[in-house]
């Protein structure tokens, strides 16, 4: 499902997007402390599964996943993500009002002059978006490494983080797919290096003191 409509002419898109635990959200930081604009869907998904309406119909569609008007985050993924089916039923709900939140905060960047915004979008590639993106900057790492990110900071176990990076385009795909790939495997200087060669290779502007540690 399409979450963006075209923006504004003098605006331009980056894509941002990752497998699981290739340190995607860590890039994004670093795009933030250099000026750029990030719009993050994850972080608009998560409001909009607090709004009351869209609580509604999801404990409608998911029985016991919603509790005095909470969301158990935990026990709707376990439904949605074990069925495809299920996973579409879910973003049938959520999607277009991601989308609402997604162009607004879009034009309210354009509005304030901002010539690049950064879309962070986990299932980019997967969701068809790629096309609406003047960029793509694709956030990587051995799976192996990547696995252990997942394991250390959610609890998840390792088959279930390898069931949820299969449901996903395979790494080796989105690289060839990507305008521009940062291998994070090093430290953050390391990083910092590969996140400011890639924006001077897009022609993307930034202070140079934004850089500094």
């Amino acid at each position: 499902m399409t979450f963006l409509t075209r923006p504004p002419l003098q605006l331009r898109r980056l894509g941002l997007t990752g497998s699981i635990g290739a340190g995607k959200s860590t890039v994004a930081a670093l795009l933030r402390k250099r000026g750029l604009s990030v719009l993050d869907a994850d972080e608009q998904a998560r409001l909009v599964t607090d709004e009351p309406h869209t609580l509604q119909r999801i404990g409608a569609a998911f029985p016991g996943t919603v509790q005095r008007g909470v969301l158990n985050r935990a026990a709707l993924g376990e439904v949605a993500f074990a069925d495809p089916a299920r996973l579409a039923q879910l973003n049938a709900i959520v999607h277009p009002r991601v989308r609402a939140r997604m162009d607004a905060l879009e034009a309210q960047a354009a509005g304030h002059g901002a010539d690049w915004i950064v879309q962070d979008v986990p299932l980019l590639f997967e969701g068809g978006l790629d096309t609406q993106m003047d960029a793509v900057l694709v956030v990587d790492a051995p799976l192996k490494v990547r696995v252990a990110r997942v394991m250390a900071r959610s609890g998840l176990s390792r088959e279930e983080v390898l069931a949820r990076d299969a449901r996903q385009l395979p790494a080796d795909e989105k690289r060839r797919r990507a305008t521009a790939v940062i291998e994070n495997v090093g430290s953050m200087a390391e990083l910092e290096l590969q996140v400011d060669a890639a924006l001077r290779t897009l022609g993307i502007s930034f202070p140079v003191d934004a850089a500094a540690p």
